[in-house]
C-alpha cells in the first residue's frame, strides 16, 4: 500500500468553490439574458427547452466536479481512518488541499500504527520477561521464610533479589524509553561530526544529517554503545547524500539472528545485562522522523539509515 501521497497538479478547493458559487450566481442571469434574446427567434416553448437543457447539463457537469473532487475524496479518507489504515488509500486527491490532508492522515495513521505496535510488543514480551527475575524474587523470598538458613546463604538469596529487581527496573526502563522514543520532534538537522566528536570513532565522510541533534544523539550512542558490547573495537560512520552506513569490527550478526535483532526485548546479552531494547528503541525515533534502519551484510554489523526525501 503507498505511504505517500503523489505530488501533481489538482485545483485547488477555492477554486472548486468559487467555481460552483459562480456557477449557481450567474446561470440565472445567462438564461433570463437568453430568454429575452432567443424567446423572439425560437419561441417560447423552444427556449424554454434550451435553457433546461443547459441548466440540466450545468448541474450535471458541477456535480460530477464536487463528487470528483470534493465527496470522493472525504469518503476515501473517511474509511480510511474507520480501518486504522488497512484500506487502500488513492495515490492523489482532488484538490490540493485534500492531497495535504491525505498525506497527514497516512502519517497520523503510521504514527498510531506504531505506538500500537509498541503496546503489542509489550504485552507478548514483559509477561515472559519478568517471569524469570519474578520467579527468583519469589524462591529466594520462600527461602528467607526459613528460620535456620545460615548467614551465607541469606545474603546470597539478598542478593539474589536484588539482581532480579534491577533486571526487573532495566526491562521497564527501556520500555518507557521505546514510548518515548515515537514521541514527535520537530526536524532540524545536524553536522555528524559534531554530533560523534564525544565518540572514538571513524568518520569517513561528513555532512548535514536531516534530523535533529537530540535524534541523532540518541542513534550514534545506540549504536556504538551495541557495537562495543559485542566486541567491536572500532566503528565507521559513512554519510552519503539520502543514507547513513554504520559498520563496525565486530563478529557481526548470526544468520539465525538477522531478522529479531528489532524485536523488543531480544537480545543475546541476558546475562551481561542486555536488555535488547537498544536497536528497537533507534528504529522507533528514527521512524518517527520518516527515516528508516535496515542491517546489511558485511563482515561485521553494518546498518543503513535511509533519511526521508
Amino acid at each position: 500500500m503507498s505511504r505517500r501521497v503523489i505530488r501533481k497538479w489538482r485545483p485547488p478547493l477555492a477554486l472548486v468553490l468559487g467555481g460552483t458559487l459562480a456557477a449557481v450566481f450567474f446561470l440565472p442571469i445567462i438564461g433570463i439574458a437568453y430568454f429575452r434574446v432567443a424567446g423572439g427567434i425560437l419561441g417560447w416553448a423552444e427556449t424554454s427547452w434550451m435553457i433546461g437543457w443547459m441548466a440540466f447539463v450545468a448541474t450535471v457537469v458541477l456535480g460530477y466536479l464536487l463528487w470528483r473532487l470534493v465527496l470522493s475524496p472525504v469518503r476515501t479518507l473517511t474509511g480510511y481512518a474507520k480501518s486504522e489504515g488497512a484500506a487502500e488509500v488513492p495515490a492523489h486527491f482532488g484538490t490540493r488541499e485534500f492531497s495535504e490532508l491525505g498525506q497527514a492522515v497516512i502519517g497520523m495513521t503510521r504514527t498510531l500504527q506504531g505506538r500500537e505496535a509498541v503496546l503489542r510488543s509489550y504485552a507478548d514480551h514483559v509477561t515472559h520477561e519478568l517471569k524469570s527475575p519474578l520467579t527468583v524474587i519469589r524462591g529466594a523470598a520462600e527461602l528467607l521464610d526459613n528460620p535456620g538458613l545460615s548467614d551465607q546463604d541469606r545474603g546470597r538469596m539478598l542478593g539474589n533479589i536484588g539482581d532480579a529487581v534491577a533486571r526487573m527496573e532495566a526491562l521497564l526502563d527501556g520500555q518507557r524509553a521505546l514510548a518515548q522514543a515515537q514521541e514527535p520532534m520537530p526536524p532540524g538537522s545536524c553536522l555528524l561530526s559534531e554530533v560523534l566528536a564525544p565518540h572514538d570513532v571513524i568518520l569517513q565522510r561528513d555532512g548535514m544529517v536531516p534530523l535533529p541533534r537530540e535524534v541523532m544523539d540518541l542513534v550514534a550512542t545506540h549504536l556504538i554503545g551495541n557495537a562495543r558490547a559485542h566486541g567491536a573495537s572500532s566503528v565507521t560512520f559513512t554519510l552519503d547524500a539520502d543514507r547513513l552506513i554504520v559498520s563496525d569490527d565486530g563478529p557481526g550478526v548470526s544468520e539465525g539472528n538477522r531478522d529479531r535483532i528489532f524485536d523488543p526485548f531480544f537480545t543475546t546479552r541476558r546475562e551481561a545485562g542486555g536488555t535488547g531494547m537498544g536497536l528497537p528503541i533507534v528504529r522507533r525515533i528514527l521512524q518517527a522522523q520518516g527515516a528508516e534502519i535496515r542491517l546489511m551484510d558485511g563482515p561485521g554489523a553494518t546498518f543503513e539509515i535511509l533519511f526521508d526525501g
